[in-house]
């Protein structure tokens, strides 16, 4: 037989493309291993189930994509989320169990800083790496820690937009109501400083108890108090709704109300009341981070309804996690700790970096206010997608 040189080419490179596209079709094929299994709570009833049950849904979602990608070190992942209904033994007893008994490969984090707060002396004792999510309260992370890393911004700063934007405004008197839990008294906090570092007045610091039915005799404090802002920090967004409609009820105006959560239900629930709020979103689906459309548009086809921050937020946990596990090679703890504190990146959720305690230094968050019916940015300027309408009318006028 005749010895042709190109024909035997042709055949080695088409060859050599079959065996690459092969190599490349299997690389996001998990193999026979068993499913790295990752075990949560998420508040799915309860104070806190509006925000826990997009947060699971977010967590789920990522299962979904990461799988059809080839999973975590070519192996599916399977989240095993148990209901803690809002309550810290519950969230403390289910990790144990999800550690212990259930034997799973990685757990992340609750909702919340309270949550986060009671389930993470279980993590930290058997040296687990714990992404916190939804958790933002500083005190959580200068307690010693090793495994534990936040994600938002810090909660002190979820009220600064709206103290900066008062200030700027010329606004002189703020009145902060505030829940009596972990972030909402961080938050709230947070601001009071932030205001008086501004030379501002702060009449009323009002700290309320959960589960408060009546918040008339706070607002007619503040009524009576002359105040230009209302700063409210709470954990259970129903509170938020329950001041607006109080707000209308008892005639209390002032020229900015923001609360440190704005999700869809708020608007949702209290409609055109609503307009004009201001509220600290971490996360938006108008921001430029890499895959945001992606996750927007699979939220939304998925469970129906558009993604808060709090989907977001755990869905980019979620993903940071799967970025330092690749990076590390291994599920082992320490490994992945250390990937996580000397990483820099971008999730769709935020930008992400920390100091050596696990301690949120890339994420500032976000203000909007309601316009019209939607979530607009408007802080800080260099995101914003409109200007704030300032000052909010008075109730008589709207």
């Amino acid at each position: 037989m005749a010895y042709h040189p190109a024909s035997t080419f042709s055949t080695r490179l088409i060859s050599a493309f079959i065996l690459a596209v092969f190599l490349m079709a299997t690389a996001f094929i998990p193999n026979d291993d068993p499913p790295i299994r990752i075990g949560a709570t998420m508040s799915e009833t309860g104070a806190y189930s509006t925000q826990g049950i997009p947060a699971r849904d977010g967590y789920l979602l990522c299962e979904k994509h990461l799988n059809e990608q080839g999973g975590i070190l070519g192996r599916n992942i399977e989240f095993l989320i148990y209901d803690d209904e809002s309550s810290t033994d519950r969230a403390i007893a289910l990790y144990e169990q999800l550690i212990t008994e259930d034997e799973v490969d990685l757990v992340m984090g609750p909702y919340g800083s309270t949550l986060t707060e009671a389930v993470a002396p279980v993590t930290e004792a058997h040296k687990m790496v714990h992404i916190s999510p939804l958790a933002a309260t500083t005190s959580i992370w200068e307690q010693g820690r090793e495994y534990l890393f936040m994600v938002l911004p810090p909660a002190e700063y979820f009220l600064a937009g709206l103290i900066d934007m008062a200030d700027r405004n010329g606004l002189q008197s703020v009145a902060i109501i505030q829940e009596d839990q972990l972030f909402p008294k961080a938050a709230g906090s947070g601001a009071v400083e932030m205001a008086r570092e501004r030379g501002m007045n702060v009449p009323v610091i009002y700290t309320y108890p959960s589960g408060l039915d009546d918040f008339s005799p706070i607002l007619n404090l503040i009524k009576f108090s002359d105040v230009d802002v209302i700063g409210m920090a709470a954990s259970s967004l129903g509170d938020f709704t329950a001041v607006v409609r109080g707000m209308k009820e008892l005639d209390v105006n002032v020229q900015m109300f923001g609360t440190s959560g704005a999700v869809t239900e708020f608007r949702d629930e209290l409609g055109e009341l609503a307009e004009y709020a201001y509220g600290l979103s971490a996360w938006e689906p108008g921001l430029p981070n890499p895959g945001i459309e992606e996750f927007t548009e699979s939220y939304e086809e998925e469970f129906g309804r558009q993604p808060s921050f709090h989907a977001a937020g755990a869905y980019g946990s979620c993903q940071l996690f799967a970025e330092a596990i690749e990076l590390a090679g291994t599920l082992d703890s320490d490994a992945i700790r250390d990937e996580l504190l000397n990483l820099e990146t971008t999730t769709i959720f935020s930008d992400f970096a920390v100091d050596e305690r696990g301690y949120q230094t890339a994420n500032r968050g976000l203000i909007i206010q309601w316009q019209d019916g939607e979530k607009v940015i408007v802080w800080p300027d260099d995101l914003s997608q409109t200007e704030p309408r300032f000052p909010t009318p008075k109730w008589d006028e709207r």
